[in-house]
């Protein structure tokens, strides 16, 4: 007799990766609940935006150690001994412990850091929680990393603007190299450009790929971007390459601007960046005599000592040059009148003045915190239609260092719950022991993750997070741009797996908050915020692959810009009104010295990989099985270092150990380290998976002499440093590093 098998079941589907933080729209095929394949789009506009991360995503979403039950923590924190719990006394107990805690510190005792990427289905819901309990202290990745860049061009005018790459006529790449496997849309849009016959100017120490390619290549030192750009800014004024009738009718500060570069002659800037004074020149009237020319976002100058200035420079070249909101410019979407924006879910009126004023960083360094998003309401409102506009999550933030200090040592008071949502907390911010001495002080740790990171396994309880190929989702590119991309669950996640959104909903129904979690489920959610359009899920789902409204330029002849003065503020009052330098300005980096005689410059990620993701996926792992330090031939003759030859890089403030990289390509006297490297193959061998290895965040010190004054980002590009010849890291094999 034979036994007759039940029919496969396959579902096809459009899925948003989420493995990086660009959301590329593929299609997704799972049998029988399982994902088995990940495919480009059938579109041709962008069937080319695929990476070897995303078709790698059945190996992530199926691997075997995915998280796939609750786990609660055994014996001593970091101990990495667990018990499997139900998800349900897993709330019940983090609720029980949350209440503690607030009952006894308040609710500003409570910081939550999210990366948004992996596990993450609407923002929203973890900002509503706190919002509703009271608890100011949330944190991102993005404070490092484009959120922070959203926060800083609202000062200038108002919006953080969205690049128009497919019509720009030069392309301005400030350390950021875009390539086929990373960034992948945008390196398709600038080959487009590059075929159309758009030059590119590419800012960067080491030769990348996209320098090789470039009309113009300045190799600067790492660190003295905001220098470089204040000497384009002043040949563009001085030449009178500037667009006069925008400047004179929608610019305020161009007096004091132009005396700041002053202070800046190209003999000055070509001594600070080590760039050529002529080579500079060329760069900017390339710039500025481009009939549409673009600064894409860029990570660099996010992360140096005068961040704030670097990136308002960006933002002041666009409004000189004419280049905001016009075909081939900047463009500044706006928000959509038909969809509710995650700020609106998010509550912020909910959270008391007085709460809001607790926010660490609030005082000291606000740009990217309440503070300032309280000055900017009325402006924003005025322009947009919303008061709380919170662009890539970037906007209401607080001050990780601030908030891993309070951590720490209670001060300026006590942080004693801390609640990771796919964010691998330990090696994702600066100074990476203090922040393992701040999670070591803590009463209560949850993480949500798929896999059991670093962080994780300091946690007190893991959950299981579901992941996009398993669940139903719009993505409005995070409030940066206007358009709505539709996501399908075509697979089915772990039954003890939980979305944000559950997550979020059933601590808050746990801790009195339920009124203001109404929706089951998050097609219900997704209902409401299509309310507005007078569609549900279900008829976007069956319309709808991907809306991108027309869009329309110079709205701001109409509506002013969302700034106090209504205009492009080259020169900042929101600043000057905090106590700062309203005009940009360079400020010098401590520079090397004859025990650390290298400028190193962290936070560059390699293809394979997202931040601290992906280390364990073999078929990603393979392309680059071990970390590496990338030096300059001469360098490494100097020290007397061979290409793949270990070596460890020291700091004042630590050590971490990579092999050697001789790159002839890289800029003699600096270091390049990538990102976020551990190990999770020595998972019970090494302490926490070897997250003190070759950890750049081990590397790195946030003081406040060492912190960009405004924001409060930490130095990753050019701190000094120097190599030693050492072993292979105790308890690994060459052959367990491939």
């Amino acid at each position: 007799m034979t036994l007759a098998h039940a029919p496969s079941t396959t579902r096809t589907g459009y899925s948003v990766c989420t493995i990086c933080d660009i959301g590329c729209q593929l299609r997704a095929t799972a049998v029988d609940g399982r994902l088995t394949e990940i495919k480009p789009h059938d579109s041709p506009a962008v069937a080319r935006n695929i990476c070897y991360k995303g078709t790698a995503a059945p190996k992530i979403h199926n691997h075997a150690d995915r998280l796939r039950v609750p786990l609660k923590r055994v014996g001593e924190r970091g101990g990495d001994r667990w018990e499997e719990i139900s998800y349900e006394q897993a709330m019940d107990e983090i609720a029980e412990r949350l209440r503690a805690v607030v009952d006894q510190h308040g609710p500003e005792a409570l910081a939550v850091s999210t990366s948004g990427w992996n596990t993450q289905t609407t923002y929203g819901f973890d900002r509503r929680f706190m919002n509703l309990l009271g608890a100011p202290n949330w944190i991102s990745g993005v404070s490092l990393c484009a959120g922070n860049t959203a926060a800083v061009n609202r000062l200038t005018y108002g919006w953080m603007p969205f690049p128009d790459i497919g019509n720009a006529s030069c392309v301005v790449l400030l350390g950021h190299n875009p390539r086929k496997h990373s960034w992948t849309p945008i390196y398709n849009l600038i080959e487009g450009a590059r075929r159309r016959g758009a030059k590119t100017i590419v800012v960067d120490p080491r030769v990348s790929d996209q320098a090789e390619r470039a009309t113009l290549h300045l190799q600067i030192r790492a660190g003295t971007d905001a220098a470089l750009l204040l000497g384009w800014t002043k040949v563009i004024i001085d030449e009178g390459l500037y667009d006069k009738d925008f400047v004179r009718d929608w610019c305020v500060g161009f007096d004091e601007l132009s005396a700041r570069v002053d202070e800046y002659p190209l003999e000055r800037v070509a001594e600070i960046t080590g760039v050529k004074a002529e080579r500079i020149a060329e760069a900017a009237r390339i710039y500025a005599d481009a009939d549409g020319a673009v600064i894409p976002w860029t990570p660099i100058t996010d992360q140096q000592l005068d961040s704030t200035s670097a990136i308002r420079l960006q933002s002041i070249l666009r409004a000189l040059t004419g280049n905001l909101d016009v075909v081939g410019g900047e463009l500044l979407s706006g928000v959509r009148p038909d969809w509710r924006s995650e700020a609106e879910l998010q509550l912020h009126d909910e959270i008391s003045p007085q709460q809001r004023a607790k926010q660490l960083g609030y005082e000291k360094h606000p740009v990217y915190t309440y503070r300032t998003a309280e000055m900017l309401k009325p402006h924003l409102e005025r322009v947009w239609g919303e008061p709380w506009v919170d662009q890539v999550m970037g906007c209401h933030m607080a001050n990780p260092t601030e908030v891993f200090r309070a951590m720490a040592d209670g001060d300026p008071y006590p942080v004693k719950a801390f609640i990771a949502l796919g964010n691998n907390t330990l090696l994702s911010y600066p100074n990476q022991h203090q922040i393992h001495r701040a999670l070591l002080n803590q009463d209560l740790i949850v993480a949500h993750e798929i896999f059991m990171t670093p962080t994780a396994m300091l946690a007190d309880y893991v959950l299981p997070g579901d992941v996009f190929s398993e669940r139903n989702h719009i993505a409005d590119a995070w409030a940066w741009s206007t358009r709505l991309t539709l996501s399908e669950a075509v697979a089915d996640p772990p039954e003890q797996a939980s979305s944000t959104f559950r997550f979020w909903t059933d601590l808050a129904r746990r801790m009195g908050l339920g009124e203001h979690f109404p929706w089951e489920t998050l097609e219900e959610v997704l209902d409401h915020r299509l309310e507005p359009s007078g569609r549900t899920f279900a008829e976007f789902r069956e319309s709808t692959v991907m809306d991108v409204p027309v869009p329309k330029f110079r709205k701001y002849r109409k509506t002013g810009f969302a700034t106090p003065s209504g205009k492009v503020e080259l020169s900042s009052s929101i600043l000057a009104d905090l106590g700062f330098d309203p005009l940009p300005y360079h400020r010098p980096a401590p520079a090397p010295t004859e025990d650390y005689p290298y400028r190193v410059f962290s936070g560059v990620r390699e293809d394979p990989f997202f931040q601290t993701g992906q280390r364990n996926i073999g078929v990603l792992r393979r392309r680059s099985p071990a970390p590496q330090f990338f030096i300059h031939p001469d360098d490494a003759a100097r020290e007397g270092l061979a290409d793949g030859q270990w070596a460890r890089l020291e700091t004042e403030h630590g050590h971490v150990a990579a092999k050697i990289s001789v790159q002839a390509g890289m800029r003699p006297g600096h270091i390049r380290v990538p990102h976020g490297w551990w190990y999770p193959e020595t998972r019970g061998s090494l302490e926490l998976a070897g997250a003190f290895v070759s950890s750049d965040a081990v590397l790195t010190i946030d003081t406040d002499e060492l912190l960009d004054h405004e924001q409060g980002i930490p130095h990753f590009k050019g701190y000094p440093g120097r190599l030693v010849p050492c072993d292979p890291p105790d308890g690994m094999s060459a052959t367990t590093l491939g």
